[in-house]
Order: C-alpha cells, then structure tokens, then sequence
C-alpha cells in the first residue's frame, strides 16, 4: 500500500521509542520522557490575550495564502534587524510557515530535482534527510565530530562530493549536539558555498535558547550569505507556541519565491490569529524568552552537576534544549537508551537515530520541570551506580 519513496525512510528510531513508551506505562512503569524536544512552559499572558481576542473576531477565518500576512512579515523583518542587524524585504525575502518543519521539510521539494545531491550533517535532525529523500535527492553525509566542536569541517568535504552537491544543511545551536557556530564558520560556509555552487540551508530555531550571556549569531550575518542561502526560524521554543505552528524563513529572494509557489500549491497559508499573536510576540516583551533561557540553563545545570556526581561527564551546552552525551557505559547508544528505559524508567534517545556519527552518544532533552529532573537525575545515579 505504501508509495515506494516512503521505503526510503526506513524505520524511525523515534517511533521504536514511542511503541516501547506505550509499552512500559501499559506495565505501569513511572516514565520520564526526556526523547522529545517540546517546550513545556506557556506562552507569555499577553500573547495568549491577543491570540484569544483574534480568534474570537469571525474576520480572522478566511483564507491567508501561503505569504502570510504583510504585518507579520514586517515584524519579521524589524525582528531581524534588531535581533542580527540583518536587513530584509518584508515582501521578497521573509514567508511565513506552518512551523519552521513546514519549510524544512518542503525546500527541497521546491528545489530539488531527482538525482540532485546534498551535504547533510550527521548526526543530524531527521527531517533533513527525510525531505531530501522525498524529493529524490541523495544524501552526502557530513561528519559533525566532538573533536571539532561539532562543526562540518570543510575543507575535509571530498572536492568530488563539494563539486556534485547542491545544498547544503546546517543547524546551529544544533539539534542534537547542543553545539554552537561563530560568525567566522559561517563566513567560511558563505565561501565554500559561493566556490562550489552551493545553496545553504541554515534552521536556527534554537538562536534564542542560549546560555551564561552567549548571544548565537545568524547565518545571515556572514558577508555574501543572502547570496547563497535562506534562514530558517521558529517561534515554537523562543516563545513556547509550538502547538500553533508558526516559524518564517528569510533570506535569498529566489529561494524565498520557489517555495512560497510550491507553498502556495499545496496549501492556504497559516491560520490568521496565529500570524498576529505571532507579529505581537516578536515586537512585544522579551520577558518570556529571558525567562526561558534561565528555565532551561538551570535545567541543564541540574542534569549535568548531578550525572557528574556518578562519574558520567558530558559538556555543558552554551545553546539549545538539549544535552548531547557520550554513553557512560560499555554499551552502543541504543542498548544503554533502552535498557535505562526498562530499568529506570527514562527515555531519551540514543544518538544512532540522528545518523551514523551519533553512535556513542544519548540526546536528552531538558523539556521537564526542575524537580522531575532531580528526580530523573537521582534514577541515573541509582542506575549507574548499580551497573558499576
């Protein structure tokens, strides 16, 4: 029954995870879900109210089509500006989507033809290669390595492989190695991608998920990059709106077009209270993300002090809602997820699922309250301490 373009997907490690989470609360086992990158704070009151008050105007429920409303994108824009000091046209260089995934998964629908090649981190969010894949494109792995900060390291990309590929994915702070980027790196993307031909494709949907005063750069902000590639963002963990599904993308204008026409084909455009609740988030109080980013840096400071105090080190992430970490025991990433599953009742997921490089490590997401972490930390040490 299934199209042959979803066997190319294979399995979901994710989807494993869920069917053994099914499984352990059906033999009544406490869990801890710690797999799944889902803010679980609440939007800001105001940003509530407005969306609330647009909802209840009947004017709001007609069709927005695939651009969104010229409000929004203004706000985007005057966001980016004030935000990177990035310039943008509201009209040919920001489009609104249904949750930056919309676009990430899309783009290379837009412009990917059958046979046509592209460098993807790995490890690496999955939809990178899921949408490449459904486009009939075909995957250049590119290593992401603790050694090297986890950035690609470019002038390792075999010259046949730069010279066939036509994209090229990044992520920074990065899903799922926590990992951050400098404007040095992306200037020389913005060169590696200008002698090669290349099209970057940059998610930044942690930018504002950062720690101890870090300040993540975009993309954007490397001389020559609106040249050569789009930035993709999310209003889902800056300001904890996930359910509504709202992100944009901006940046170069023929990108920006050729998915907006497929955009505009496949569907109708984001529903019109959420693009207005969205433009007053970005031009309103910053309370909520200051308050997210102290909510999540003390969570990481609690997951990872603790794991210390039993002999498992991992890196203090400078960005992200994730910590990436070496498996602590004898075993490969899937065997030591699972059995801490049935064991201890935690679920997080292991690094094999975001690609071959991601074998010897374990994502955990810091998506649970400060004391369920404790919790979830003190079942590590009772684990770990058992298995010693």
């Amino acid at each position: 029954m299934k199209a042959e373009r979803l066997k190319s997907l294979g399995a979901s490690v994710f989807t494993e995870l869920d069917d053994l989470r099914r499984e352990l609360e059906k033999s009544g086992k406490k869990l801890l879900n710690l797999s799944i990158g889902s803010p679980d704070g609440e939007p800001g009151e105001e940003i509530r109210r407005v969306l609330a008050e647009a909802a209840l105007d009947g004017k709001n429920y007609g069709y927005t089509l695939s651009r969104g409303t010229a409000a929004f994108r203004e706000e985007c824009a005057r966001w980016y500006y004030q935000r990177f000091g990035v310039s943008l046209d509201p009209e040919t260089e920001v489009l609104p989507l249904m949750g930056s995934q919309d676009g990430l998964a899309h783009i290379f629908m837009a412009l990917c033809n059958p046979g046509d090649k592209a460098l993807i981190p790995d490890p690496g969010y999955p939809i990178y290669t899921a949408g490449l894949l459904l486009a009939g494109g075909e995957k250049i792995p590119m290593a992401l390595r603790e050694e090297n900060g986890f950035l690609p390291v470019l002038e390792e990309i075999p010259p046949q492989d730069a010279a066939q590929a036509k994209f090229m994915f990044l992520n920074y702070p990065n899903n799922p190695t926590a990992a951050v980027a400098p404007l040095e790196f992306f200037q020389d993307v913005v060169s590696f991608a200008q002698k090669n031909n290349i099209l970057v494709f940059h998610d930044a949907a942690y930018s504002e998920l950062a720690f101890d005063g870090y300040r993540p750069v975009s993309f954007l902000e490397a001389k020559g990059a609106k040249d050569v590639g789009v930035e993709f963002h999310s209003l889902s963990k800056t300001y904890n709106l996930a359910g509504i599904r709202l992100g944009f993308v901006v940046g170069n204008k023929e990108v920006i077009s050729a998915l907006s026409e497929l955009k505009s084909n496949i569907d109708y455009g984001t529903f019109g209270p959420a693009l207005i609740a969205g433009a007053y988030a970005l031009k309103g109080s910053q309370e909520v993300v200051e308050k997210n980013r102290q909510t999540y840096q003390e969570r990481r400071d609690i997951w990872v002090q603790g794991c210390a105090e039993v002999g498992w080190d991992m890196p203090s992430p400078r960005g992200s809602m994730f910590i990436w970490a070496p498996v602590p025991t004898q075993q490969d990433s899937r065997s030591f997820a699972y059995e801490l599953a049935r064991e201890a009742g935690i679920i997080l997921v292991p690094g094999v699922a975001f690609g071959e490089y991601g074998e010897g490590y374990v994502r955990i997401g810091l998506v649970q309250e400060q004391d369920k972490l404790k919790e979830g930390v003190a079942r590590i040490q009772e684990f770990l301490r058992h298995k010693g």
